[in-house]
């Protein structure tokens, strides 16, 4: 587990659109959102990436880099970039189960038409430094912070001052 304040782990992803996404070479003005999703079988994952395309500009005003990852293929990440109204964010693939463990999430085991393996969803919020400030991880589906709390949250943060919590 990886506690506030702790340096996030290195990440380095493949995007839809064919580049390579690292989280060494951000540098947003305040945070950048990691969105770790279920995957394409997820309805759940649906609602919630396309709630945060709608909100994309939200974020980009308050400083905050955002992309979203899963464990899918690069073949179904593309049919989900299709598919879903989500044209605006940044969509990394291809993340390996060991790198996952390594941020903390929940693996879960395919039932009926899920794949073999992926993980479960989880959010975070990671310093220019990139050091961990803010971290949700499910371990089901459901009860997923919602992006309007975490917009508020986020003005909040930035007009207090306000630092990590949960290091101790």
């Amino acid at each position: 587990m990886i506690k506030p304040r702790e340096k996030a782990p290195e990440l380095e992803i493949k995007l839809v659109n064919g580049s390579t996404w690292k989280l060494s070479d951000q540098s947003p003005k305040n945070f950048t959102l990691v969105l770790f999703y279920r995957g394409k079988h997820c309805p759940v994952c649906k609602s919630q990436l396309e709630d945060l395309q709608r909100k994309l500009d939200k974020f980009t005003d308050r400083g905050v880099n955002v992309i979203a990852i899963s464990a899918d293929t690069e073949d179904v990440a593309k049919a989900t970039h299709e598919a879903w109204d989500i044209a605006d964010i940044p969509l990394g693939y291809g993340l390996s189960i060991e790198e996952a463990r390594t941020w903390g999430l929940f693996i879960s085991e395919g039932i009926k038409e899920e794949p073999k393996h992926f993980t479960e969803p989880g959010l975070f919020l990671v310093t220019p430094e990139q050091t961990i400030y803010w971290e949700s991880i499910q371990s089901m589906p459901f009860g997923r912070p919602s992006f309007n709390d975490v917009l508020g949250g986020i003005d909040y943060i930035l007009k207090a001052d306000y630092p990590a919590r949960g290091e101790a």
